[in-house]
């Protein structure tokens, strides 16, 4: 039987973090994965290149049945924190849009860092081992793998949540909670696309790969940002956005014309183009194939300005900010970023990540209920939940 101070299980951001704090200390650490390759989520997020932190990572970027409890790891391990850590490591990044960086070339890049930090902390990784069964010792933990027998004093559960199922994802960190008598809220699909009705979906197929810029709105929150038509339904920026608090039943509110007053819009552009065809006029606005679909809704668009009257306008402006895709649900957790709910964070420290009840159990990262917004959030609250139990395991 072999033992080590520290066994965490997953070889993802938080897990590969956790344990190169965990080794710098001196611990014997050593990272269990069932899958053949680490950091799998990594390289695929952010089309391959990884969003992988922001500069406002903030408390009130995250979802949790507890507001607070991020606020101590973000404050003691930041975006900046991490930044100077792959500025030393050479890695070359991009700032996409204000505060989201994403490797330039490769998520292989930040992977093959956080790799080399493990190795330089003399932390071990196993992969293709899975742990069949986890038992409370008086001073630890002994777990059972499919390779042997394995005893700790500390055990960490950095297994992720449900998304994406292809890549590894397994509800495995939840039923470890629900072991030890562990709280587990709900959870469902988060970051996630939408799905829309059958005929509707077959109206918009045309659009398949057309973006255009929108307001997403549901349940008192708003985003402005791209949205994709997709054969499936809608994706994009705004949409997975929106998913995290937009549930089927919900009203669902997409402007297509964010940045117009359009009454006031239409209106002047009647008076001073009155032989303009409206049609011209959203081809400036919107996509051209986009413009086909309204065309089928609202024939007239093809008239004058001067010949619309103001019930035309209203009938223009309803559609487009308030327009219908009629959604019934998500794509679920095979294309969804992360898992929204999980394990009850009352049950664990917000200090120490260790659970309130069971001396010596940690749990790290999307495991637990807080799930941040799209845009490099859920990366640094890996790396923040991952550092702080790294100082106590």
């Amino acid at each position: 039987m072999e033992t080590f101070d520290v066994v965490i299980i997953g070889a993802g951001a938080s897990g590969l973090f956790c344990a190169a704090q965990a080794g710098y200390r001196g611990r014997k650490v050593l990272v269990l994965d069932h899958a053949n390759k680490a950091g799998k989520k990594i390289l695929m997020s952010g089309g391959g290149r990884c969003n992988f932190t922001n500069l406002d990572a903030a408390p009130k970027h995250f979802l949790s049945a507890n507001p607070h409890f991020c606020i101590s790891a973000l404050k003691r391990y930041t975006p900046n924190d991490f930044v100077e850590l792959v500025d030393r490591h050479g890695l070359e990044y991009v700032e996409k849009a204000p505060g989201q960086y994403f490797c330039q070339h490769s998520a292989k890049d930040l992977l093959n860092i956080l790799l080399t930090e493990c190795e330089w902390s003399g932390s071990e990784i196993r992969l293709d081992t899975s742990v069949k069964t986890i038992n409370k010792r008086d001073q630890g933990f002994s777990l059972i793998t499919n390779k042997g027998e394995i005893e700790c004093e500390s055990l960490v559960v950095a297994t992720g949540g449900l998304s994406i199922p292809t890549l590894g994802a397994s509800g495995f960190g939840y039923q470890i909670a629900e072991q030890f008598g562990l709280k587990v809220l709900p959870r469902r699909a988060s970051l996630v696309p939408i799905t829309i009705q059958p005929a509707m979906k077959e109206k918009l197929s045309t659009l398949s790969g057309v973006s255009v810029d929108i307001e997403a709105s549901a349940n008192g929150v708003s985003f402005k940002e791209p949205m994709l038509f997709t054969h499936r339904g809608i994706s994009g920026p705004a949409i997975l956005q929106i998913s995290n608090f937009w549930q089927p039943g919900d009203e669902l509110q997409l402007n297509l014309l964010p940045d117009l007053n359009p009454e006031e819009h239409f209106k002047t552009l009647r008076n001073d183009k009155p032989k303009r065809a409206l049609e011209t006029e959203l081809n400036q606005l919107l996509p051209k194939r986009f413009v086909e679909v309204v065309k089928q809704d609202l024939p007239w668009i093809t008239k004058p300005m001067a010949e619309l009257s103001n019930d035309n306008l209203a009938e223009l402006i309803q559609y487009h900010t308030h327009f219908d895709v009629q959604p019934n649900g998500t794509e679920g957790y095979r294309t969804a970023e992360v898992t929204l709910g999980g394990i009850d964070t009352n049950e664990v420290s917000s200090k120490t990540f260790e659970c309130n009840s069971v001396k010596g159990l940690y749990f790290i990262g999307e495991v637990l209920d807080v799930t941040g917004w799209l845009g490099g959030y859920n990366f640094q609250f890996a790396w923040s939940s991952g550092f702080a139990a790294g100082q106590f395991v």
